[in-house]
């Protein structure tokens, strides 16, 4: 990437992908489980990303190894408690709920008034998409959407430190390897994945392209141009992309009310998109 303007649709781009995948990903749970699911998207993107991208493993520092290792760990948990989040509640809400956490970030590293304008406005639309009022609300798999946001926080974070200090293909992938290792245990434990068949194989594979080798590349190289803040809530648009998905692939309809809140998320998004290119453009 030359200037940050192709950090904002690699982002987007990424977003897309992600969402797909969680569609995808979904209809496997069935079969393996959130577990079995969330092993096969990771490693097997870390097994293609080592065979495309053929990191220099002798050259990294220990500060490398250091930061690879926080990025993979918060990569694993992330994603693992997320796929537990969407096997109790919709795709659409528990990405809202889940965009807590990056929401979160953005107000912690905001220095402007209008940065908090649009933190907040994105935070008025996850309040309203939950659905206080509802009985059959599912209170583990909200809380597990709201953790597996605190690890995308971190994510975010690390991501951006990482990607200061070595090639972004190089972390990527290494961090996907030492996500690898962290999964395997639960992987183990659960047993699921060893009912695995050709034909979930090749739809896992789909879900490891689609959710993780693709996407996290480009948001490697989308957190080498963006302030951690911009590109936080420029990922506000996950919900309205998750929301999709689910309805389209998975038939999980959202309220109306549901949909005004991922509106609010949605200008938010825009917004400080909106703001980062005027800014870009007086530097």
């Amino acid at each position: 990437m030359k200037n940050s303007n192709l950090a904002i649709p690699a982002t987007l781009l990424a977003i897309i992908c992600v969402q797909g995948g969680a569609s995808i990903a979904k209809q496997l749970f069935p079969a393996i489980g959130a577990i079995g699911t969330v092993t096969l998207r990771i490693v097997l993107s870390a097994i293609l990303l080592t065979i495309i991208n053929r990191p220099k493993f002798l050259e990294f520092t220990p500060q490398k190894w250091k930061y690879c290792a926080m990025y993979g760990t918060g990569l694993a948990a992330m994603n693992l408690i997320f796929y537990m989040a969407i096997q109790r509640i919709p795709l659409g809400l528990a990405v809202t709920v889940e965009f807590a956490g990056p929401l979160f970030l953005a107000l912690a590293l905001s220095r402007k008034l209008l940065d908090v304008v649009w933190a907040l406005l994105a935070c008025v639309g996850i309040l309203l998409i939950v659905p206080w009022k509802s009985d059959h609300i599912d209170l583990v798999g909200l809380g597990l959407a709201f953790l597996a946001g605190i690890f995308w926080a971190l994510y975010i974070v690390m991501g951006g430190k990482v990607s200061k200090i070595m090639d972004g293909k190089d972390a990527v992938t290494t961090g996907m390897l030492f996500a690898s290792l962290v999964i395997i245990p639960f992987t183990i434990w659960d047993g699921a994945v060893f009912n695995i068949t050709p034909s979930i194989f090749v739809k896992g594979l789909g879900v490891a392209i689609l959710s993780s080798a693709l996407p996290f590349s480009l948001e490697m190289m989308a957190l080498k141009k963006l302030p951690a803040k911009t590109f936080s809530i420029l990922m506000s648009l996950e919900p309205a992309f998750a929301a999709l998905s689910g309805l389209v692939f998975l038939a999980e309809e959202l309220s109306f009310l549901q949909w005004i809140s991922i509106s609010c998320v949605i200008a938010a998004s825009i917004g400080t998109t909106v703001f980062n290119k005027t800014a870009t453009a007086h530097n």
